[in-house]
């Protein structure tokens, strides 16, 4: 949000410099984000003076140009070429000389000395549209023969300057969301040194007209417009607004557009009251009604969209058709014109709920609906309506000709807050006296209704919506009090409390430790997603999906349910981006919903790590080449993972599902993780070009499992025997069928099974493989003889006979 310093002043006085303001802002929580300075004049018209034409001939060379000497004060005579027609000798002109900056939009260019057509032009005499003075290009412009020559343009054209802070408004705070709000925080700050009065516009000379008897204002939904004013002003000349005005709203980045519609914004951005102003004659049936349409009833609005309505949006309507948007956006055919001469100009106050609602419902975000449906102040609609009138008729010539229409016109009580002194300076870590608590409270308009020593009761104005108990009042006084004058205790006080719980945290620390270390990327994405990914996998059911009532966009319209679209977004943008080598994970939850539940028990998450690999996972280096992620390597990852937070004894299964095909890892019986190539055509679907693995591990699961006490053993002092079998298998035999038969046949001597040979082909029959596999013996008490080796072997021979039907080679 912008705020204006000129603007500011207006409603008290200032002394401190810029920087000491924006430290100030900052610390009463209005945190400027940036500070710009603004020109009513783009460049404040610096380098351009008055100039005295003292010549002016035809240029030899060129028909449209003119050959010109011209004084511009002191010594200083330049000659200068001119293609505008009107010029001539004599003139008092506006001459822009070198190392001049002028500004076509936001393009800047800067006066040099040249020759044009073989003469030279050490300046040049401008047209108000050279200047930002206005957008006629006609001719140069003249001045009157009293203009004094040298004299800086800046003098005579008045150039404003301004300062700009932009402030990062929390959503909590939209009765700062105007000058008038920032100016009362500034001036609650500077009240606890010197008693500062807020200057508020006075609306003491409004005046109401008779009311008119052939015209209606009926509010249908009260529950959605708690409040709604309004009053007719006729005689209205639309034009363009004073200078003064058009700065206010250039400084802050808002476009004047006429008088009436400029007044609206202005007050809009003074006291974060929302207005509309409707062309009275377009109110047909000389009525205003404040209710629903029809379900997908067709509306223009002021951007020439056709948009259907929804039987929830609040719309303003006269006796036949809506005219407006409640709160949100008004209509093409309503508005103020340059035909206009009455409208009916409202202020309101609009459920923010539904104000809400029907902004996302619409894709729309205005100066309004960004006020309204934060909560602004309803206490404001009539003082806002009487400030706008008075600017109407002093800026427009209008006339108030009825009376305020006012739907509810019983001022809504603000929160009452009961709290404790002794609480508070707890809260706050020192203590503050009551007086200067009082003091604080009294500077922000919170108001004291009962004092009973350590107990309080305040009641907070009806702006401030986000203070509603205690613990609110402290922050308050905080802010004013300034965070920076809390002391950092010598002594930090706190309860050590054992627990027996596994600290989720630290294996979390440890599983990304160990791939950061391997030279994985952690990576961050919205739960959000789009629900059309989800069209690409043929047996999944769209019911399971954890959908949004009112979406950002239709990008953002489902909770995920698998964290595998978000991965491949990240590896698309990085391919995109000559970046193919991909390695990452994320801690993330997945969502779904059970169709056949009701209510709360029909939603469930699960904690998942996802890990996802495509490209090399080592670059090319003199000692050898590339070495690409494979099916392999994302299996050894998530065995080491697992070895790294205690898991052993895991078993694979095979599977595949619309997502890839490949293997469950399972430990204890449960599935911890599955493991696979992620299918061509998802692949295809993120324009992905080379190949992509993927792992969604179970985090809740591993979790689960984890934690069992580690335990110590010896480190044998006899050693080691490896003993290897090549063996004929089925085809369909796999490596963990042999290591699973090898552990329960031999559980006290055999250490582990590997396979080192894979071979199909040449001598092996159809159907078949072979498997190379080696054995590793050890016995913790002695030296293995040659006998007992052979006694393993022999029954691990014969148990692969039995149920494997091997046969050695």
């Amino acid at each position: 949000m912008k705020v204006s310093l000129n603007w500011i002043n207006e409603y008290l006085t200032i002394r401190e410099d810029v920087e000491s303001v924006s430290k100030i802002l900052t610390d009463i929580g209005l945190e400027v984000e940036g500070i710009e300075c603004f020109e009513s004049i783009k460049g404040g018209l610096q380098g351009v003076v008055v100039g005295n034409v003292l010549s002016c001939e035809k240029h030899p060379d060129a028909d449209k140009l003119s050959v010109t000497t011209v004084d511009v004060g002191g010594s200083n005579i330049l000659p200068i070429v001119c293609g505008a027609p009107n010029v001539a000798a004599g003139q008092k002109v506006l001459v822009a000389t070198e190392g001049t900056k002028l500004y076509d939009g936001d393009k800047e260019f800067v006066i040099k000395k040249a020759k044009i057509r073989g003469q030279v032009s050490q300046g040049m005499i401008c047209a108000e549209d050279e200047l930002g003075l206005g957008s006629s290009h006609d001719g140069i412009i003249v001045l009157p023969d009293s203009s004094t020559i040298g004299t800086p343009a800046s003098e005579i054209f008045a150039v404003e300057q301004d300062v700009v802070f932009e402030i990062g408004l929390t959503p909590n705070r939209i009765d700062a969301a105007s000058h008038i709000g920032v100016a009362r925080d500034l001036a609650a700050f500077f009240s606890q040194h010197n008693k500062v009065d807020l200057q508020k516009p006075d609306v003491s000379a409004f005046t109401e007209a008779a009311p008119i008897d052939s015209f209606e204002v009926v509010v249908e939904r009260e529950d959605l417009c708690p409040r709604y004013c309004g009053v007719v002003i006729s005689n209205i000349t639309i034009q363009e607004s004073p200078q003064w005005l058009q700065n206010k709203l250039k400084a802050i980045g808002q476009k004047p557009i006429n008088n009436v519609v400029d007044i609206t914004n202005f007050v809009l951005h003074e006291m974060a009251q929302p207005l509309h102003a409707f062309d009275f004659e377009t109110i047909k049936g000389n009525k205003i009604s404040v209710g629903t349409c029809a379900e997908k009833t067709k509306f223009v609005t002021l951007d020439e969209v056709e948009r259907e309505l929804s039987a929830e949006d609040l719309m303003i309507q006269n006796s036949e058709e809506p005219m407006c948007i409640a709160g949100v956006f008004g209509g093409a055919h309503h508005g103020v014109t340059q035909h206009t001469t009455s409208i009916f100009l409202e202020s309101a106050y609009f459920n923010p709920v539904a104000v809400r609602k029907t902004a996302k419902r619409h894709a729309l975000n205005t100066d309004a609906s960004f006020r309204f449906e934060r909560g602004i102040d309803p206490n404001i609609t009539v003082y806002a309506l009487k400030r706008a009138a008075l600017l109407i008729q002093e800026l427009a010539g209008g006339v108030v000709a009825s009376h305020i229409f006012d739907s509810n016109p019983s001022p809504v009580p603000g929160n009452r807050v009961e709290l404790s002194v002794s609480r508070v300076q707890a809260l706050i870590g020192k203590s503050i006296s009551k007086k200067e608590m009082l003091s604080i409270l009294q500077s922000l308009e919170i108001t004291l209704i009962i004092d009973e020593g350590d107990t309080l009761v305040v009641d907070v104005p009806s702006y401030r919506v986000d203070v509603t108990r205690q613990e609110d009042i402290v922050e308050e006084i905080l802010r004013i009090y300034g965070y920076n004058n809390i002391e950092i205790p010598a002594r930090v006080k706190s309860s050590l409390i054992y627990s027996d719980e596994i600290d989720e945290d630290l294996y979390k620390n440890k599983a990304a430790d160990m791939f950061i270390a391997q030279g994985w990327f952690e990576v961050m994405n919205n739960s959000l997603t789009k629900s059309a990914y989800y069209d690409s996998l043929p047996t999944f059911d769209k019911e399971h999906l954890v959908q949004l009532v009112n979406p950002l966009s239709a990008d953002l319209d489902v909770m995920r349910s698998s964290l595998l679209f978000n991965m491949l977004e990240v590896v698309s943008y990085n391919k995109n981006r000559q970046n193919p080598d991909v390695r990452i994970f994320e801690f993330g939850r997945e969502y779904s919903k059970n169709p056949k539940k009701q209510s709360l028990k029909a939603y469930s998450e699960e904690q998942k790590l996802a890990l996802c690999a495509s490209g090399n996972y080592m670059p090319q280096h003199w000692s050898g080449a590339a070495q690409e992620a494979d099916y392999f390597y994302m299996k050894k990852s998530v065995e080491m993972m697992c070895v790294k937070l205690g898991l052993h004894a895991f078993v694979y299964e095979n599977y595949a599902d619309d997502f890839g095909v490949g293997q469950l890892l399972l430990c204890n019986n449960k599935q911890v993780a599955t493991i696979s190539q992620v299918n061509s055509k998802l692949v295809q679907l993120f324009d992905i070009d080379n190949p992509v693995f993927c792992a969604d591990i179970n985090w809740d699961v591993v979790m689960s499992i984890v934690g069992k006490p580690v335990l110590y053993t010896e480190i044998p002092q006899f050693p080691e025997v490896r003993r290897d079998l090549s063996l004929l298998l089925d085809d369909d035999v796999s490596f963990a069928q042999i290591e699973e038969i090898a552990q329960q046949t031999e559980k006290k001597l055999l250490k582990s099974v590997s396979i080192f040979d894979i071979y199909q082909g040449k001598g092996i029959p159809e159907g078949k493989k072979s498997y190379a596999v080696s054995f590793v013996l050890q016995h913790s008490q002695k030296t293995l003889k040659e006998s007992d080796i052979d006694k393993v072997m022999k029954k691990l021979i014969s148990a692969y006979s039995e149920k494997l039907h091997a046969e050695l080679r």
